[in-house]
């Protein structure tokens, strides 16, 4: 079991909300996080608008791939968010779970998804602060 926080991103085709959501946390908190994405039913690709919106803040998601849902995945898990789309999580004791509320990117353009991708930020950089907070020198 690691010492740092994990966190599990949870959406049904886990190919937009999810992977920006993953990718987000990655970028602003590096390795103090574990960070997982997955859905209950994996869509075929990451959503393109998705991969765009996210090259222009300059993160590349463009390799990712949409992973299914999987009891390990919640029980290796500290913190649990579903991001609005109506998936759920198995649930277990000591989990913390969360409940995103976001537009859904499916099928949108990349002008749609802008500001989806930012409310993302917003609330992960709020998690940080909860679970990850930068140690003071």
């Amino acid at each position: 079991m690691s010492d740092k926080p994990s966190v599990l991103f949870v959406c049904v085709h886990n190919a937009g909300r999810s992977q920006m959501a993953a990718a987000w946390l990655t970028h602003l908190a590096g390795d103090r996080v574990e960070v997982r994405s997955a859905g209950s039913n994996p869509g075929t690709a990451v959503n393109p608008a998705a991969v765009e919106a996210m090259a222009e803040v300059g993160i590349d998601i463009s390799a990712e791939t949409p992973k299914i849902l999987t009891i390990d995945a919640v029980k290796e898990s500290d913190v649990c968010i579903t991001m609005g789309c109506g998936d759920t999580c198995p649930v277990f004791p000591g989990k913390r779970y969360l409940d995103w509320t976001l537009e859904d990117p499916a099928g949108q353009g990349v002008a749609a998804v802008r500001p989806i991708r930012d409310e993302i930020k917003t609330l992960v950089a709020g998690l940080i602060k909860e679970i990850a907070p930068e140690k003071s020198a």
